[in-house]
């Protein structure tokens, strides 16, 4: 069952170290402003999946993250949320992946629903339609050259 958040507020989420972000609710308006920053779609033609993957989880958290605690400086003194921070925060391998398991999965797993096939109550082809006629006899087999 697919839970609507209809109350829409943002929210905290725990990272790592110590760190959590308050983010707005993955919409698909806020899914589909980063698929459309000019990071994302500037990418060259043969980029990886995984250096998609960063710039496209930096350009979200750029637009998701509104605060955050436990960030500082290098003296230890709470820094503001800046483009620049979240940048320098998310290449810190598990906050990046605590970030993308905790938000940008949860956005992908309801995308991934969409895409699925017609429901299969008893096994993996009883939902399905046949869309081929029978075969009218055995094939013969492929000439020896």
């Amino acid at each position: 069952m697919l839970r609507l958040n209809l109350a829409r507020e943002p929210y905290w989420l725990g990272l790592d170290l110590g760190v959590r972000v308050r983010v707005e609710p993955l919409t698909t308006a806020l899914m589909v402003a980063a698929r459309s920053d000019p990071a994302v779609r500037g990418l060259p033609e043969g980029t990886s999946d995984d250096e998609i993957a960063v710039v496209f989880g930096k350009v979200l958290a750029e637009r998701a993250i509104l605060d955050w605690e436990g960030v500082g400086d290098a003296d230890g003194n709470p820094t503001p949320v800046t483009p620049e921070g979240i940048a320098a925060l998310l290449d810190v391998w598990p906050i990046f992946e605590r970030f993308q398991m905790g938000y940008v999965a949860k956005g992908l797993e309801l995308e991934a629903e969409k895409n699925a096939s017609a429901p299969s109550p008893t096994g993996s082809t009883a939902g399905a339609k046949a869309t081929a006629r029978p075969a009218r006899g055995r094939a013969r087999t492929a000439p020896k050259s």
